[in-house]
């Protein structure tokens, strides 16, 4: 063999070796979870009596590690004090689900990420008014995403508010693990639409939804290069959508982890029957606000409608 066949060869192996090194590194992390401290059901009703979750956050934290997340977070609801005893993690990072409230009176959960306590204490001040809320956070170059853009969970919608999030939200959730497939898919549809990053997160309210949907960023080998990746748009949704029979279960799961914390509310447990009807009810909303909405910013591929522009003008705001 001769001394340039030779060269070569060895070339071509320190190629191979260091592109699998390169690219067999990845970096997985479920970017929607909820602990005990998102406090109490946000649904009018359940709120009086029932938490929104109960999962505490060591336990969490081992379950998302064991279903193969690199990296943690928590999203509670305007809360981080669940973060609180995982803050000496190195893979873990403190992020809030923000309750804002639109210029239209319309309310919308915003996942910010990666803050300071200084940072989550300004983001709460602020949530109440939009335009403060992206200020600050343009301001402080804090990376944030919109969550179910699709769903009835946060209330009415108008169409000024897709304006909003057209022009001034960098990500969207596209997959949200405990939203029907319909609500991810078209999702999908309006983030592709208006050029948004996609995120992927389980939203759980139990440790057994933990983990089943979250984000992936391929080549990223440490926490600074996966915030890096979100940033840049190199994240990839990844895992499963909800739907009824998981969204049943969870709830089960939520009412049996409520009377083990107060006994005494064992006296609403024939109110389980109810549970699959609740949440019967709850998807058939789902269903017809996602197919009213997609139907309104979302125009077929047939229909030239610039958005946000003219929509349906048989849609009600």
């Amino acid at each position: 063999m001769s001394y340039k066949s030779h060269v070569i060869k060895l070339l071509r192996g320190v190629h191979r070796r260091v592109t699998q090194e390169c690219y067999k590194f990845f970096m997985r992390c479920d970017l929607h979870v909820h602990s005990y401290f998102s406090g109490p059901a946000q649904d009018a009703g359940m709120g009086a009596i029932c938490r929104e979750c109960y999962s505490r956050p060591e336990e969490l934290y081992a379950t998302l590690k064991r279903r193969g997340m690199n990296l943690i977070t928590l999203t509670d609801h305007d809360s981080i004090e669940g973060c609180e005893p995982l803050r000496r993690y190195p893979d873990f990072f403190v992020s809030v689900e923000a309750t804002c409230r639109m210029p239209s009176g319309t309310r919308i959960h915003v996942g910010v990420y990666d803050i300071t306590e200084r940072q989550h204490i300004e983001i709460q001040r602020r949530r109440n008014d939009l335009i403060a809320l992206l200020m600050y956070l343009t301001e402080h170059r804090l990376f944030f995403c919109l969550n179910h853009v699709f769903s009835v969970l946060t209330g009415r919608r108008v169409r000024e508010d897709f304006e909003w999030f057209n022009e001034y939200f960098p990500a969207m959730e596209t997959l949200n693990g405990l939203m029907a497939a319909e609500n991810n898919r078209q999702a999908v549809r309006l983030a592709r639409r208006t050029r948004k990053i996609a995120l992927g997160g389980s939203d759980a309210h139990t440790l057994a939804s933990a983990g089943t949907a979250y984000t992936e960023i391929l080549s990223a080998a440490s926490k600074d290069d996966f915030l890096r990746g979100l940033r840049q748009g190199l994240g990839k949704p990844r895992g499963n959508s909800g739907g009824y029979w998981k969204l049943t279960r969870d709830v089960f799961l939520i009412a049996g982890e409520m009377m083990r914390e107060a006994r005494w509310k064992t006296i609403l447990a024939p109110l389980g029957l109810l549970i699959p009807a609740y949440v019967f009810g709850n998807c058939i909303g789902e269903i017809w606000f996602v197919r009213r909405w997609a139907a309104v910013v979302i125009p077929g591929r047939r229909e030239r409608i610039p958005f946000p522009g003219l929509a349906m003008e048989s849609a009600m705001e």
